[in-house]
């Protein structure tokens, strides 16, 4: 990095001791309530148009698209069996409005083969949010459809997490679900594991509804016009129940903080700034925004989602040998380690792009803790964060998007192939799971 222009390192020092990632943030929690559809939607999309304006993107704009909006009722969740009790629990988005009873089944972690082996027909799916160590992450929507795929009449999901902190996240992409399922607490849940053992029975209660609504990315540009770019984004949404400060508030600070430093920079590829909408709610924006882009220009996808939360930075790189190499570099060449993943997986917005064979890394950070933490539950709030973390890792993410905007202009960053892809999928056991979620590509068969 010994290049940098003595602009560009002045702009890195300034955002070494700067407060504005925190400033940003700040008005980002503040606003509560930034669920895809909603009128906090609205205002954090009109935030991070702010923000991209302030630090220099240029073009900013929205670019709106349809998508299933969520609107959350009452939930209830009743002991019927052996004793009578009421336990806290909520409703996970894209749950139908319906009221099922039936006996509770512990499937453990919720993964096919422990759901193969449980007798789940008719009953109420009790899973856990974490999975076993030394295998990859089971998604929750992979848990839930192929528990109902299997006869169960709903789902309770189950944090590993203490604190009682329920925990929500969508249970499809973008449409209604076939059954209702909800969070409980880990307290919650080893009662409900205890009854479950023991003969129980519960009632399960959803009132939701699912309506049109819409949502929308906010676009931007830095660095020269050239005919192939560089997409950098992070999602601003968030689920109802908390502030969104860890998921993805500090992802979307990440990127513009980025972005800032990129705009002092001399890049070798043009680069789209993307505030991507209605993430949490089945990747809508970034399939909206991928469906509306010629792929063919576009060299690679940087997706910081993760990212600022924590001390270590992660880039998974998606089976991509070029990125990976790119963030390896940049670790290496400043002293900050990148762990790399070279795993694919399909539940952030690099899949609508990897999935049609651009190159991609996503950006996260480690806590050394399996699973979400406090996301996704009432706890996901900005007292959490460090805002060191989102400095340095905006630093970080400039740093690699201007490696990989050098290699991609170079052709040393190829298309992902489809077969290799495929097959990485399948060998970390990702079909069956995507099959039940309707996700699994149908030119993949």
């Amino acid at each position: 990095m010994d290049d940098l222009s003595p602009a560009v390192r002045e702009a890195f020092a300034r955002t070494w001791v700067g407060d504005r990632p925190w400033a940003f943030l700040t008005d980002l929690t503040a606003i509560g309530d930034r669920m895809a559809g909603g009128p906090g939607d609205r205002r954090a999309s009109a935030l991070v148009a702010d923000a991209f304006t302030d630090a220099g993107v240029e073009r900013v704009e929205f670019d709106p698209f349809e998508m299933a909006r969520w609107t959350r009722g009452d939930t209830t969740l009743d002991l019927t069996a052996p004793d009578e009790r009421r336990f806290e629990a909520v409703a996970l988005p894209y749950a139908p409005p319906a009221t099922v009873s039936g006996p509770l089944v512990d499937v453990g972690y919720g993964t096919p083969s422990e759901l193969d082996a449980a007798d789940v027909d008719g009953a109420l799916a009790v899973a856990s949010a974490t999975t076993p160590a030394g295998g990859r992450f089971v998604h929750r929507m992979e848990k839930f459809n192929y528990a109902i795929d299997s006869g169960a009449v709903g789902f309770v999901f189950v944090n590993h997490v203490p604190g009682q902190l329920p925990p929500t996240g969508a249970l499809r992409y973008d449409e209604e679900a076939a059954a209702p399922a909800v969070g409980v607490s880990a307290e919650t849940g080893s009662w409900l594991t205890d009854y479950a053992a023991r003969g129980g029975e519960a009632t399960l209660s959803v009132d939701a509804e699912t309506t049109p609504g819409e949502s929308r990315n906010v676009e931007g540009r830095v660095g020269p016009d050239t005919d192939r770019e560089l997409l950098l984004c992070a999602h601003f949404d968030a689920h109802d129940i908390a502030e969104g400060a860890l998921d993805n508030g500090c992802g979307i600070a990440v990127v513009v903080t980025a972005a800032r430093l990129l705009a002092e920079m001399d890049l070798d590829l043009g680069v789209r700034v993307v505030g991507v909408g209605a993430e949490e709610l089945g990747l809508t924006g970034s399939e909206h925004l991928a469906d509306r882009l010629d792929l063919d220009r576009v060299a690679a996808v940087v997706n910081v989602d993760g990212a600022g939360r924590f001390r270590d930075l992660v880039a998974h790189s998606h089976t991509s040998e070029a990125t990976a190499a790119v963030a390896t570099r940049v670790g290496d060449e400043t002293r900050h380690p990148v762990d790399i993943e070279p795993e694919p997986h399909p539940f952030s917005d690099q899949w609508p792009f990897v999935r049609a064979g651009v190159p991609a890394l996503q950006l996260r950070s480690e806590s050394g803790e399996r699973g979400r933490g406090w996301g996704h539950t009432h706890a996901d709030t900005r007292d959490k964060v460090d805002d060191r973390n989102v400095r340095e890792h905006g630093m970080l993410t400039a740093l690699v998007v201007r490696e990989l905007a050098a290699a991609a202009a170079d052709g040393e960053v190829p298309r992902l192939d489809d077969d290799e892809l495929a097959a990485a999928f399948r060998d970390a056991d990702f079909e069956t799971g995507m099959k039940a979620a309707g996700i699994w590509p149908d030119g993949w068969e």
